[in-house]
């Protein structure tokens, strides 16, 4: 059971755009940007204040990779392992985080919810392999060594 200030803040979201279908994906976007995921148990509350089906609203979260059920941690990080970053070796600077965060393939959010880690398929910086991006800021040539140092200053305070 949430508690009840994620439903007076999904209220607050919705009043933003007005109770239409066509709302549903920016209402999600609004509130995975809050809570950096969708509690299932929410996203049904939104799909009654607006007018859909649970299926439907769960459809559309399922379609778009970019939602999440899961929690995840206040930094996102995501390797690229599309072919010209997997050629320039970003499955070595992925195994050199997941070792340093304790993390494994199960389990790829640490537990004081810092740190998330994803492969994805491509980040559209091909020329700049092996990239990953930290929330929204791209880290292009990385290596192990890079990724330990940038893993470090954000254990540290400092932004990507």
């Amino acid at each position: 059971m949430l508690d009840r200030t994620y439903y007076d803040q999904a209220d607050e979201i919705v009043k933003r755009y007005g109770k239409n279908e066509r709302f549903l994906i920016p209402i999600m976007q609004d509130i995975q940007e809050v809570y950096r995921y969708i509690p299932g148990e929410l996203l049904t509350y939104v799909a009654e204040q607006i007018g859909v089906t649970r299926a439907r609203a769960f459809s559309v979260a399922t379609f778009y990779e970019n939602f999440s059920f899961q929690p995840k941690g206040k930094f996102v990080i995501k390797v690229c392992d599309g072919t010209a970053c997997h050629v320039r070796k970003s499955i070595p600077v992925k195994e050199e985080i997941m070792k340093i965060l304790g993390l494994t393939e199960e389990n790829n959010t640490t537990a004081d919810m810092l740190f998330t880690i994803e492969t994805v398929s491509c980040l559209g910086a091909c020329g700049l392999a092996p990239t990953m991006m930290v929330n929204e800021d791209v880290h292009p040539n990385m290596t192990p060594q890079k990724a330990d140092e940038l893993i470090e200053k954000l254990k540290g305070g400092e932004e990507a």
